[in-house]
């Protein structure tokens, strides 16, 4: 079966609730925004086509004001940006993955503020 339903809910859910207060998050204007067709964007939300590109969906979080790795898990996807991250060191970012699913999300947090900043 194509498409995500739960990923087509979820933007039309954030994109009506934007629109209430803001007409330029109707369904034209706000596919526009994207740089996808209205067409497009509808199926989407209808779940009837597959979400669109990582890239894409990092641009209608940002629109949306909501966090895009939350829309790719729904979509199925990740950000490219995570797998370049991984494929850098693949071995530790593995083992460091599988030792991190089993903590919980408390520890988590606290494991991610005590991480020193990276250096660009």
């Amino acid at each position: 079966m194509p498409g995500k339903r739960e990923f087509g809910n979820k933007i039309r859910k954030l994109r009506d609730a934007k629109k209430a207060i803001d007409p330029k998050f109707s369904l034209r204007q706000f596919a526009l925004a994207v740089g996808i067709s209205a067409t497009y964007l509808s199926r989407i939300e209808n779940g009837d086509f597959d979400p669109p590109a990582p890239e894409t969906i990092k641009k209608i979080a940002a629109l949306l004001g909501t966090d895009a790795d939350e829309l790719l898990a729904l979509a199925g996807k990740t950000d490219p940006a995570l797998q370049k991250i991984i494929m850098e060191k693949p071995k530790m970012m593995a083992d460091f993955l599988r030792k991190a699913s089993g903590i919980s999300e408390k520890d988590l947090k606290k494991i991610i503020k005590d991480l020193p900043d990276k250096k660009d």
